[in-house]
């Protein structure tokens, strides 16, 4: 395939109040849409960008809109490295100018220790217009027909239920978790690591960790589910680097014994910060690694580090970043699981398209995924007009936290290849 031209476009979508995480707060998210085009084909992709998941530094020392405006710089460079380049595969394209846009977003934020987790936020749209760009060339909507030998061995699951996380942020009240968790959610992804006082005290933030725990177990303790080998409800808390020592961690981790909610845990997600490099081997629990395996480099790296899992976002790090991911996870029998950045309905649908094809994760027995776009974003319902499978196909619609997936879904990816009228518009 050899790119003759290419489009680049962006919209901003509101949020239903400010999401916080990471000791910070967004009030919006711009979707940026990229296009490709050879001879005879083209591909449009969706992204989303995410200053503060990336690099919380870039984000408390520009305002959101400048965090956001270097980050689509950086997609309009990758596609201008990409203009009347040839390669083979989406995989092969992007391991040529990764690296390349890296080294440019460091210049760009003068920050020679930013983030890759930066770099490869913003690449994400122009990967997925490679991945509809191929497909087509292939004539093929199935995305197991589009990958290598090896990838094909490790998305040979087929679940037919497939489960959404919902996330539970600092602001989440206790009613509403409780109204969550009666309609059957029985896994919600927790924020922890929370800033209560904005004095950056972690002291503070151990304490209010420990009273949330205790108040949504004390609200889902005694709920039970089909869905866990044990019956219980289960909890995926994430950290979001927070913690500064293993001993600090677990004296949460005692406070959590103490109530009956330690063997809960299912997923503890990047409690420490990447440069710490501890050995989690010791802790016992799933420790997970997220934003910190930002490459397939530094996922290799936590593995043998002990963590225990890897959180894939193909929405977040790429398509193609994330299938070397679980490639190597699989060789060290490591699960993985595909968490979310509050991605718009299409992009739910990218997520889903791998989170389906993995095997089920430790203690649940059904296939898991994160999924709180619709929890968080104030014009979720007019964005699923936008998917191009809206009103077309029951697997794009969640009842009770629930998929349900049929033949229809995996022959056409969920419909991530097809033609979105809306986005298509927008890439120019």
């Amino acid at each position: 395939m050899k790119i003759k031209d290419t489009g680049l476009g962006f919209v901003v979508e509101p949020l239903l109040q400010p999401f916080g995480f990471k000791g910070g707060y967004l009030s919006e998210l711009w979707q940026v849409v990229s296009k490709v085009e050879t001879q005879d084909n083209y591909g449009v992709g969706v992204g989303i960008q995410s200053v503060l998941w990336s690099d919380e530094a870039i984000f408390k020392s520009s305002s959101q809109s400048g965090g956001n405006a270097y980050m689509f710089l950086l997609t309009q460079y990758a596609l201008k490295l990409l203009k009347n380049t040839e390669f083979a595969t989406p995989t092969e394209a992007m391991l040529g100018i990764t690296d390349k846009v890296y080294e440019y977003a460091k210049v760009i934020t003068n920050n020679s220790k930013l983030r890759k987790t930066f770099a490869l936020n913003a690449l994400v749209s122009v990967d997925n217009a490679l991945w509809q760009l191929y497909a087509r060339e292939q004539e093929s909507e199935d995305i197991i027909t589009l990958v290598d030998d090896e990838t094909k061995k490790n998305l040979s699951g087929r679940q037919d239920k497939i489960y959404s996380i919902p996330l539970i942020s600092y602001k989440t009240s206790a009613d509403e978790i409780r109204k969550i968790a009666e309609d059957g959610y029985f896994l919600m992804k927790i924020k922890i690591g929370s800033d209560p006082d904005g004095d950056n005290s972690r002291e503070k933030m151990v304490e209010w960790d420990k009273k949330r725990l205790e108040e949504i177990h004390n609200i889902v303790k005694d709920m039970k589910t089909p869905y866990t080998d044990d019956g219980h409800y289960v909890y995926y808390l994430d950290a979001n680097s927070r913690y500064d020592t293993k001993e600090r961690l677990m004296n949460f981790l005692e406070h959590a014994q103490k109530i009956g909610a330690y063997d809960r845990i299912v997923i503890l997600e990047e409690p420490f910060a990447e440069e710490t490099e501890f050995d989690v081997s010791d802790i016992g629990l799933n420790i997970t690694a997220d934003e910190s395996a930002h490459s397939v480099e530094s996922a290799i790296k936590r593995m043998d580090e002990g963590y225990k899992a890897m959180a894939i976002k193909p929405i977040a790090k790429t398509v193609s970043e994330s299938l070397l991911i679980i490639n190597e996870a699989a060789k060290r029998a490591v699960p993985c699981f595909c968490a979310d950045l509050t991605v718009n309905p299409l992009m739910v649908d990218i997520n889903k398209n791998i989170a389906a094809r993995i095997n089920a994760f430790p203690k649940i027995n059904i296939g898991i995924f994160e999924s709180n776009g619709a929890q968080n974003y104030k014009n979720w319902d007019l964005m699923k007009t936008y998917h191009p499978m809206y009103n077309k196909a029951a697997f794009t619609e969640c009842k009770n936290g629930i998929y349900t997936l049929n033949d229809d879904f995996y022959k056409v990816s969920g419909g991530i290849y097809k033609n979105s009228e809306y986005y298509n518009k927008i890439a120019r």
